[in-house]
């Protein structure tokens, strides 16, 4: 700021504290620097001209005070001021920021008043507000009304694809942007490939954007190393991680979280805990994410009395106080460890109001362990929360059902038939030559259908000479056990699993990524398969990974 002070004297002592050109450059570095300061200056001006209002409006869109870019915004309009192509974007992101749909409307209704609205500009942003909006279809309807496209209109359609859960569209976008416009991607481009990839987890066609962004000479900044990171963590490689993160000339604290992340959902909670040490070795300050990162990995791993004390540690030893996440963490971490009562007294105990989601969470363990009084005690504070969840349904049917009270069960099934509440249905990816095929549970209609349900039967004909039987404790209906046993083989894992069988060559590791937890039928099923088919099999399932190899799980039958 002393450089802006000299400045500001030197323009007073001269005479040009009014002159326009001077205080265009004195107003940028304020605003860069002091937003404050640069309001004062602002304000002093007797009449400011339009890149005065748009200097103001840009700042305080871009740092934490974007309602009042709006406000200048109206009194810009009010006074006035001439508007250029400059200043609707910057409204336009203050309104992104804020999730203002009807008032970015407004904002693009005015851009067609002033003839703005085929300023590429002005559509950049657009594309952008909508997207963050969660708005795709307007957001798509800008981007094919536009007559020139650069790599920003690109880059926005491909983040809006990307970050409202359309990842296949936003890399077929990217592919067009490519071959069709022959526009070259930048490293915000590529960020994005990386994320549809990682929520995909697709790990070859991850390893073929790494293999294009070392080809097009990218730098692997920290940005991009640390989406590199989360990519192949995402994509059941954690060693690929592990190897980018080796190689980071220079790393932030999302970097390290990130890599101790991918540790915790792979299992490998001291390999987390390790990096959280050198971590701090680094001086490097650990923020909430990090320790919900630390947390679920003593979860995953047991380690219950680290937790705790890195629980402790957040308020004591950091100055940080914890978030809702933290609290639910150690309600996981209590469940999985069996200590219900504790992790009930711990929720009730809470200075934060539990949501859905903690309760959610321990009414998992209650049916992990098969505690049918607490769990209806849960269940009873989840209904005030959240009672139309199918997964607490099933949950609760789960419990009566090991427990043998079919009754109970049946009243849970005819109470979400009453409701109207349908039991969501499990879906899992494979990816095969960069290829991404989906199944769902009890669906026959993939192509290789017919080969896939022969390959299934052939399957579990192989691991009944092994021992194998179905475990039917989670089918939600009461119906004979055949019939249980068919609702369980059509499983979308097997199917999954199956069809890469029938495809992949031998010996090859099979990944999948599954949108429900893993059941414990499922997780019977592909350890016996690993070790009969001698294939690595790799799941994501909502909570974690599974790593299947020669019989045995990573998880030790802990998740």
């Amino acid at each position: 700021m002393n450089h802006v002070y000299r400045l500001h004297s030197r323009l007073i002592k001269t005479g040009q504290e009014n002159d326009p050109l001077p205080l265009r450059h004195l107003l940028l570095s304020c605003a860069a620097l002091c937003l404050s300061y640069a309001r004062a200056i602002f304000d002093r001006i007797p009449s400011p001209d339009t890149f005065a209002w748009n200097t103001l409006i840009r700042s305080y869109s871009s740092h934490d005070s974007p309602l009042h870019a709006l406000h200048l915004f109206v009194e810009m309009r009010q006074r006035d001021v001439p508007l250029d192509h400059y200043t609707l974007p910057f409204a336009l992101k203050a309104c992104s920021r804020l999730s203002l749909i009807e008032t970015g409307k407004s904002i693009q209704s005015i851009s067609i008043k002033y003839g703005f609205d085929s300023d590429i500009y002005v559509q950049n942003t657009l594309i952008h507000f909508y997207g963050n909006c969660g708005l795709v279809c307007s957001a798509g309807y800008v981007f094919d009304e536009m007559l020139r496209r650069d790599l920003v209109s690109w880059s926005a359609v491909i983040g809006c694809l990307v970050n409202n859960g359309l990842e296949e569209e936003a890399l077929a976008a990217f592919r067009e942007m490519q071959v069709t416009a022959g526009i070259r991607p930048d490293e915000v481009t590529m960020v994005s490939v990386l994320s549809a990839v990682a929520r995909l987890g697709a790990l070859e066609l991850g390893r073929w954007v790494h293999f294009y962004i070392w080809r097009n000479g990218f730098d692997v900044t920290v940005s991009m190393g640390t989406q590199l990171i989360i990519m192949y963590s995402n994509c059941g490689f954690i060693e690929g991680a592990v190897r980018v993160f080796d190689a980071m000339p220079e790393r932030n604290v999302l970097t390290w979280t990130a890599l101790i992340n991918g540790f915790a959902a792979h299992g490998q909670s001291k390999e987390a805990l390790r990096m959280f040490d050198e971590m701090k070795k680094a001086k490097l300050q650990p923020d909430y994410i990090t320790f919900i990162g630390v947390l679920t990995a003593c979860s995953h791993g047991g380690l219950l009395d680290e937790g705790m004390r890195v629980f402790d540690s957040i308020r004591r030893d950091y100055g940080i106080e914890p978030r809702l996440e933290h609290y639910g963490c150690v309600v996981d971490l209590l469940g999985r460890a069996g200590l219900l009562n504790e992790a009930y007294e711990f929720t009730e105990r809470m200075p934060i109001r539990p949501n859905s989601v903690i309760w959610r969470t321990l009414l998992g363990a209650c049916a992990n362990y098969g505690n049918v009084e607490l769990a209806e005690r849960v269940r009873s504070r989840i209904s005030e929360l959240d009672p139309y969840h199918d997964g607490d349904y099933v949950l609760l049917s789960n419990i009566y059902g090991s427990n043998g009270r079919w009754l109970e069960k049946e009243e849970v099934r005819s109470s979400m038939r009453e409701r109207r509440i349908e039991k969501k249905p499990g879906c899992s990816l494979v990816e095969l030559n960069q290829v991404i095929h989906e199944f769902i549970a009890g669906d026959g209609s993939h192509p290789q259908s017919k080969q896939i349900q022969e390959m299934l039967r052939l399957i579990i004909e192989k691991l009944r000479d092994v021992g194998y039987t179905p475990n039917t404790s989670n089918v939600l209906f009461d119906i004979e056990e055949e019939e249980k046993e068919q609702n369980l083989i059509y499983h979308s894992e097997k199917l999954a699993v199956a069809f890469a069988l029938l495809n992949a060559d031998h010996g090859k590791t099979i990944r999948i990524v599954k949108n429900l937890r893993i059941c414990q039928d499922c997780h019977i099923f592909m350890k016996l398969v690993s070790g009969i088919f001698n294939n690595e099999v790799v799941i994501r399932d909502r909570n974690r990974f599974h790593h299947f190899k020669g019989g045995i799980c990573s998880c030790r039958d802990y998740w």
